[in-house]
């Protein structure tokens, strides 16, 4: 890991880390479980899921047991990396936490990713050890199939049955760490590139305090009698961070959903009295019209986050549920969220200013400061930054010591950035980062399609939405059954939620000179027609 990391001079510049006091040598899950339970807390509940409830107690010794097996049992050494399957739920969690105790390095995928998106992810971060959830084994066991490096992949059901459940059996629930560093490396995140080749981000012990201790701390102020809930899958670290870091920072409990749709979500906040809730602004859009159905009153703090905040989705919950919506921005790059304020500083239609320990601003192309009100890139620096695991778009994302996000924005007078795009091939829809050129490769293996250009579209519900601007080959039409089609053989062949929403068959598709397709003007044409539909059902 630390051979593929980038060179120091292309690494961002690290600020305000000493002021987190961190001593040379802590591991994660120590930090966020077994200090608990040495402080007087083991009996507090930690984990709620369907019909699982695990004290911080219970929860150390299951990590303790996973990381005996993990060592002993299936070979994993410091630094070794260990892909992880699964949909939200207790058990999860205990395996992320086990493996960063034991020094290894997690690499949590989404659940509904296919074989080849899986094979991108072996492969990048050359993974010999696979754990997945037995329902999901199917696409898993497509990935590793005839690997010239083999993956050994171990399944599980439930919270103790399966082939792991039979490794934990005899497993010893006391397991001693070994000597890690601050900044020993125990987290690959994956995020999408605008090309759709994944980057891997690497990420320390001491970057999942980091956001606990500056965000958590700062501007989420939750207390150990807090009860989190969300959508986010804890392969985003948005959901990794709001459904797991925050709470077991401060001792409080976490509720995981398997299925967390809005109505699942909402009845869940009902059931488990939920405080603290993490989800994107489409599902807080969703909510808006099941509030009468399920009690959200036990909600004092809502959290927004994975795309822009439409001030008048901020306006409509305030006025339902009497509560500000807490919107923020961040990047798996950065881990979590860097861009945010407290509700008592909020202003609607802003995203907010700097987290503490965090600096930005507004820059040029040529990377110099622009004045207030005037729109440019977005630039971050603080004590967490971007390093990709050996991959030359480090250069495009760390400019001069700081991060450059790929959004564009401006800010007041008063020092708060409000969002205006992103400045990429980036499609943004629920929450879902899309990256538009893999999935005009997607469309481009279908017999059908002779060109095809990919970008957002504004959509009232979902914010945006994947749509697609076709051109056939001889011999095909455009028939609703050949859209529906299209859309399935993308959904078979990458994660569902990228496939296209929209499918708009053109006779040809804006290019340059020299050929190249000239995706914002197809962004031009989709918003125009965007702006046609709207003003047709006013």
């Amino acid at each position: 890991m630390r051979d593929n990391l980038p060179p120091p001079d292309r690494m961002p510049d690290f600020v305000n880390l000493d002021r987190l006091g961190y001593p040379e040598h802590l591991n994660a899950t120590v930090e966020l479980v077994d200090r608990h339970v040495a402080e007087g807390r083991g009996e507090r509940v930690a984990l709620v899921g369907p019909d699982v409830t695990w004290t911080y107690a219970e929860l150390a010794r299951r990590i303790d047991r996973m990381a005996n097996v993990l060592v002993d049992r299936l070979g994993l050494v410091p630094g070794g990396r260990v892909l992880l399957r699964s949909a939200n739920n207790p058990t999860k969690v205990a395996l992320y936490l086990a493996i960063i105790k034991a020094g290894g390095i997690v690499v949590a995928t989404m659940p509904l990713l296919r074989a080849r998106e899986l094979t991108q992810i072996l492969d990048k971060a050359r993974i010999p050890l696979a754990l997945c959830d037995a329902g999901l084994i199917d696409e898993m066991a497509k990935a590793v199939d005839g690997r010239a490096e083999p993956v050994r992949v171990v399944t599980w059901r439930g919270t103790a049955g399966g082939e792991l459940g039979d490794l934990l059996r005899d497993a010893s629930d006391r397991f001693e760490p070994p000597l890690t560093r601050a900044d020993d490396p125990c987290l690959l995140g994956f995020t999408s590139g605008t090309t759709g080749l994944p980057k891997a981000t690497i990420h320390y012990h001491r970057d999942l305090l980091v956001i606990c201790d500056a965000y958590g701390h700062e501007v989420l102020r939750a207390t150990e009698d807090d009860v989190f809930i969300g959508s986010p899958p804890l392969a985003f670290t948005f959901g990794l961070g709001g459904l797991v870091l925050f709470p077991f920072r401060v001792g409080a409990r976490a509720v995981l959903l398997e299925r967390a749709g809005p109505a699942d979500l909402a009845a869940a906040i009902a059931r488990y009295r939920a405080t603290v809730l993490f989800t994107a602004p489409t599902a807080y859009r969703a909510m808006l019209g099941l509030i009468g159905q399920h009690d959200l009153s036990s909600l004092r703090k809502c959290v927004s986050a994975g795309e822009t905040l439409p001030a008048p989705t901020w306006h409509a919950w305030a006025k339902a549920t009497g509560l500000k919506l807490m919107d923020g921005i961040g990047a798996t790059e950065m881990l979590h969220i860097f861009i945010a304020s407290p509700e008592d500083e909020i202003r609607p239609g802003a995203t907010g200013r700097p987290v503490p320990g965090y600096e930005a601003r507004v820059i040029d192309l040529d990377g110099r400061p622009c004045p207030p009100g005037v729109p440019g890139r977005l630039a971050v620096r603080g004590p967490i930054g971007c390093r990709y695991l050996a991959d030359e778009r480090q250069v495009v994302y760390v400019q001069d010591g700081w991060n450059v996000t790929g959004d564009t924005y401006l800010q007041d007078a008063d020092g708060y950035f409000w969002f205006q795009a992103r400045n990429d091939d980036m499609i943004v829809s629920a929450g879902y980062n899309i990256a538009g050129p893999e999935v005009e490769a997607s469309l481009l293996a279908h017999p059908a399609v002779a060109e095809v250009g990919v970008v957002a579209a504004p959509c009232p519900e979902r914010g945006r939405i994947v749509a697609a601007y076709v051109v056939l080959n001889p011999g095909f039409d455009g028939t609703e059954a050949l859209t529906k089609a299209l859309q399935e053989h993308v959904k078979t062949d990458l994660a569902p939620y990228k496939y296209p929403r929209a499918v708009h068959y053109v006779p040809a598709l804006p290019k340059t000179e020299s050929g190249k397709l000239q995706r914002f003007a197809l962004r031009r044409q989709a918003e125009a027609e965007a702006a046609t539909v709207q003003g047709e059902t006013a």
